[in-house]
């Protein structure tokens, strides 16, 4: 299974555990997994006009995107609107049954719709919430976003706790915030398994080694969720989405998603935003700080990418 796949089942994981659980607990299941969707159920009211010209037709199989953002707060005891950790952009079709992910560098320097300046993407979120961001992706890669989900740190952890812990294979000795991870194969709780995901100052690969300690978790997340154990605990990991994910995909929505649209799960294609570090001069940018610059030959390319598959 792919890193991208991983990352999109990891945020999507409640349509895991209905297609998995109506089998084996087809009544109480149901309605479990009902009241958890209605709970992180939450609209955004939008800054800009969508991009969107039509009304999407799910009984229909229309393609459509979703942003999926990953947030660095809820953990550590903060409670600040923080920033988007881990941005994804996902397009859906089934009828070509095709999904495709593109990874966002965080630091990428763009337009932040609807703040006036420009600056690392991930800021959007911190200036604007869920709104801004999704203005903010539309604008730079020129296409509609139809939907987001969201998680949060805290989410992680509780994940990773629901599920008895993640095994991960680190390639890297360093410490962070207190907590020694030598290298090798090793098992994480989950207040571990967010430090291990966090670090990237000490890491020579930066952001992008970050980004590699992530999937790992997330991998180890999606293989626990997987198993009949997890199953039969299955209430610990509702609770964990409920209490730390939101999305404006609705129940109802969910439903025809989890039948008609499986055929899109059967090729998923990732790619990611490449860029080029720079230092901000104070006019680009703010004086001494890195950031990631997509070429306009890398935009268009995604661009290109993802309109073909809405389609």
């Amino acid at each position: 299974m792919g890193t991208g796949r991983k990352v999109f089942l990891w945020i999507l994981s409640i349509l895991l555990i209905i297609i998995a659980g109506i089998a084996v607990y087809a009544g109480k299941i149901y309605f479990d997994v009902k009241s958890t969707a209605d709970k992180t159920y939450e609209t955004v009211d939008r800054i800009t006009e969508s991009k969107r010209d039509k009304k999407i037709d799910y009984d229909a199989g229309d393609p459509f995107s979703i942003l999926l953002l990953g947030v660095d707060t809820g953990d550590f005891g903060r409670t600040d609107q923080g920033r988007s950790d881990s941005i994804m952009v996902a397009t859906v079709n089934p009828q070509k049954k095709t999904t495709t992910l593109v990874s966002i560098p965080r630091d990428t320097y763009t337009e932040i719709v609807g703040h006036g300046t420009s600056d690392k993407i991930n800021h959007a979120y911190a200036f604007g919430g869920m709104a801004m961001s999704i203005a903010t992706v539309e604008n730079m890669l020129d296409i509609p976003i139809d939907h987001y989900a969201e998680i949060n740190m805290k989410g992680m952890q509780d994940l990773v706790d629901a599920v008895g812990g993640v095994d991960v294979n680190n390639k890297l000795t360093f410490s962070y915030d207190g907590t020694d991870f030598p290298i090798g194969k090793q098992n994480l709780n989950g207040a571990d398994a967010v430090k291990y995901a966090r670090m990237r100052y000490d890491d020579p690969k930066g952001d992008y080694g970050r980004q590699d300690r992530q999937r790992q978790v997330i991998s180890g997340i999606i293989n626990k969720v997987k198993s009949v154990d997890t199953l039969t605990n299955y209430t610990n990991l509702l609770e964990a989405l409920g209490n730390n994910a939101t999305t404006d995909v609705s129940w109802d929505t969910i439903k025809v998603l989890a039948t008609n649209y499986r055929d899109a799960f059967s090729t998923i294609h990732s790619e990611q935003l490449a860029g080029d570090s720079f230092t901000g001069d104070g006019t680009t940018g703010e004086n001494g700080i890195s950031y990631q610059r997509a070429s306009s030959e890398e935009l268009a390319r995604i661009q290109k990418e993802l309109k073909e598959q809405l389609k």
